[in-house]
């Protein structure tokens, strides 16, 4: 396989660290939002796939490369499955990651039913507007306490199914093979490998 150029669409730093170790793989030189200052991203809606396209086609059209984008979302079933996509502005915009996990913490204060499932579609989409998407989803429940110093966002209070610990507290690559991001990403993987050898 040749290299190749891909922008992932994001300028969350967590996200782009994760982004790079779950496809550290493949012949490709990882270009963050931070060098395309000047794209307008596109409004977020409450569709998580739908909003992954629109990311990724705009990167792409916008930059003349390839793109990849994800939209993600915990989706809490005490809830109703909130918040869902609108994880990372839960509570408005004057929160920062920790204030979102201890709102949540707030919110699930009462609750006994504490099953969630963080949900993930990946989009990848070339400059000629073709664009492909894949899910991932891993269930597991709501810690009373965060936990861990790893991961972002609601990690710390996220136990997945078959562990005893928070997502935070996973080793990295323990936390890629099971996590909703890492699985709609190797579902991508073809597409991703097709893409490569293109060039």
């Amino acid at each position: 396989m040749s290299s190749a150029r891909l922008v992932l669409a994001s300028g969350n730093a967590g996200k782009l660290a994760e982004f790079r170790a779950l496809l550290a793989a493949y012949p490709v030189e990882w270009v963050g939002l931070g060098e395309f200052p000047g794209i307008s991203m596109p409004e977020e809606g409450t569709d998580y796939r739908q909003n992954a396209i629109e990311k990724a086609r705009t990167v792409a059209l916008a930059t003349g490369l390839p793109a990849m984008a994800d939209d993600s979302g915990l989706e809490v079933a005490a809830l109703g499955g909130a918040p869902g996509p609108l994880s990372a502005r839960y509570g408005g915009p004057g929160l920062d990651d920790d204030g979102r996990l201890q709102k949540l913490l707030a919110a699930m204060a009462e609750a006994d039913d504490r099953r969630a499932a963080f949900v993930c579609w990946a989009a990848l989409a070339r400059p000629d507007g073709r664009c492909v998407t894949r899910e991932g989803v891993c269930t597991g429940v709501l810690l009373r306490v965060a936990t861990g110093g790893g991961g972002f966002g609601y990690d710390p209070i996220f136990q997945p199914d078959g562990h005893a610990v928070s997502m935070a507290e996973l080793a990295s690559t323990e936390k890629n093979a099971i996590s909703h991001r890492g699985l709609a990403l190797a579902a991508l993987s073809p597409e991703l490998e097709a893409l490569v050898a293109w060039g």
